[in-house]
């Protein structure tokens, strides 16, 4: 079963059951962050008392911390979602990317890969992690110092969404045949704090619209 054969990438079942595993291992993520959270405080009040503060703060913050970004990042996979039910699957070979700062890129950047633009399939985009939330598994195989059994995990890749907008990028499990490993990837090339006149980019009304289905406000037309 072939993902990028159906109209949107929500309709392919094992994407749908690859997303639901990763909002589930997300929740728990999140309950046991707070579980340590309360667990370190039990045994700062209960067993080491307050002369060890000074050692267990740090890690009742740090867990506090992680629970509250968890929060983000669930809020993210609901965000993913969208843009899969509107956007198909497409699978890219031997795509360009890249750990190093764009200077053609505005803001936050944790990475970046190329994709053509759909109006004009010459023209490369670079999209962007904009937050490094989750992206460790993806940088591990994008260093220039990656084993090669590392780098070959993205020597294919999934995108479901429009490099002049956003997109939801997705690796293959060992079989090709189910995304896996949902990420954001950002479009945040221009000179007006992010994403650049789409017109630029030869973006219809019809691609605006696509665009804002999926949660996405494009820049002026």
């Amino acid at each position: 079963m072939n993902p990028a054969d159906h109209p949107t990438a929500w309709e392919h079942p094992p994407t749908r059951r690859a997303w639901g595993k990763q909002l589930v291992m997300n929740v728990l993520a999140l309950l046991a962050w707070i579980a340590l959270w309360f667990a370190l405080l039990a045994v700062l009040a209960v067993i080491l008392g307050p002369g060890y503060a000074i050692v267990v703060v740090p890690f009742l913050i740090y867990s506090f911390y992680r629970a509250f970004l968890q929060l983000f990042v669930i809020s993210a996979a609901f965000r993913m979602r969208r843009v899969l039910q509107v956007y198909p699957w497409q699978l890219s070979r031997d795509v360009r990317y890249g750990l190093t700062k764009r200077s053609d890129v505005v803001g936050r950047q944790f990475g970046w890969f190329e994709f053509p633009n759909p109006a004009r399939p010459e023209e490369a985009l670079p999209m962007v992690f904009g937050r490094h939330w989750g992206v460790g598994w993806w940088s591990r195989r994008m260093s220039p110092r990656a084993a090669s059994e590392l780098k070959a995990q993205i020597s294919e890749v999934w995108l479901a969404g429009d490099p002049r907008f956003i997109g939801v990028l997705a690796a293959p499990a060992s079989d090709g045949a189910i995304p896996r490993r949902f990420r954001f990837l950002h479009q945040q090339t221009g000179s007006d704090g992010g994403l650049r006149g789409v017109a630029d980019w030869g973006a219809t009304a019809e691609d605006v619209e696509r665009g804002r289905r999926a949660g996405i406000v494009p820049a002026r037309p």
